[in-house]
């Protein structure tokens, strides 16, 4: 299986401190009709940190039931400990997830060969197809370019990475070292054409939580070789997909908009706090100013 299209970081809605179910099949619902390519329940944006081991094994279960294969489920199950990565992705694998999005380990900041035997040790735990994440200001370190076309040589499940460095040379970087058919997505909803211009095979989204046809379109134009319609779409939308990622971390923004269009609470967990007046009402804004509250 290789990775290509479109796919949704998807938020995870919380009412009185717990999993917001209805909401959450809600929100899958949207993203189907949309024509979205998967989603990706308890990554970044689906404040995975925050979330226990039992409650990050349901909105998996959630997100495999309620989309009931209509789209792939590409399950968040990365950790920064090698044993709790391994138990999530078993967990994903036994509840139907079709892969697993493995997160470059965070704060314990290994080496090139360490990152290489975690990912390696994942991989060797699990029948599902993987797709690691680089995401350098989260975690401090970066998959390097060698060390994924080890992986990939390697581990035959290994078929895919999302790039989150903002860096369209990491790109060239990784045409040049992965082997034909591995899939980079584009970690960051601005940077999508640039990517897929330079050889990029889609985009793990935030802004399609709230726009998904609008991004699913743009990603369908650049896949095609359509840049013109793609760099219109681009030119129209880059403000609102700025701006998301701007006010404030993610995915305080991106929640408090879908929260706005009326299809969840704004509630997060903390760490997380939420948006200062000032934010709020610039967010508000440029909602309205896309006619979309």
């Amino acid at each position: 299986m290789s990775f290509s299209g479109t796919y949704t970081a998807l938020i995870t809605p919380f009412r009185n401190g717990e999993i917001d179910v209805p909401a959450f099949k809600s929100l899958i619902d949207r993203q189907v009709a949309a024509g979205i390519t998967g989603i990706v329940p308890v990554g970044t944006t689906g404040e995975s940190p925050t979330l226990d081991t039992d409650e990050h094994i349901e909105v998996i279960r959630l997100a495999v039931e309620f989309a009931d294969g209509r789209c792939e489920v590409l399950a968040g199950t990365g950790a920064n400990s090698t044993s709790e990565a391994i138990e999530l992705t078993e967990a994903a694998e036994s509840l139907g997830a079709t892969g697993s999005l493995q997160v470059c380990p965070y704060y314990n900041k290994p080496s090139q060969e360490g990152l290489y035997l975690h990912f390696k040790a994942i991989a060797e735990s699990t029948n599902l197809p993987i797709m690691l994440y680089s995401v350098p200001g989260r975690s401090g370190i970066e998959i390097a370019p060698e060390t994924a076309a080890r992986l990939a040589a390697d581990c035959p499940t290994i078929v895919a990475i999302k790039e989150a460095g903002g860096s369209v040379d990491r790109v060239n970087q990784l045409v040049q070292a992965v082997p034909a058919g591995f899939g980079i997505l584009s970690g960051d909803d601005p940077l999508t054409l640039p990517f897929v211009s330079c050889g990029a095979t889609g985009l793990v989204s935030v802004a399609s939580n709230l726009i998904p046809e609008v991004i699913v379109s743009l990603v369908n134009a650049c896949l095609a070789g359509n840049f013109t319609e793609a760099l219109a779409l681009q030119k129209q939308y880059y403000p609102l997909m700025r701006g998301l990622m701007s006010l404030d971390v993610n995915p305080v923004p991106i929640k408090s908009a879908v929260a706005l269009q009326g299809h969840c609470l704004p509630d997060l967990r903390l760490p997380l706090a939420p948006l200062s007046a000032g934010a709020h009402d610039q967010l508000v804004a440029l909602l309205k100013s896309y006619n979309l509250i």
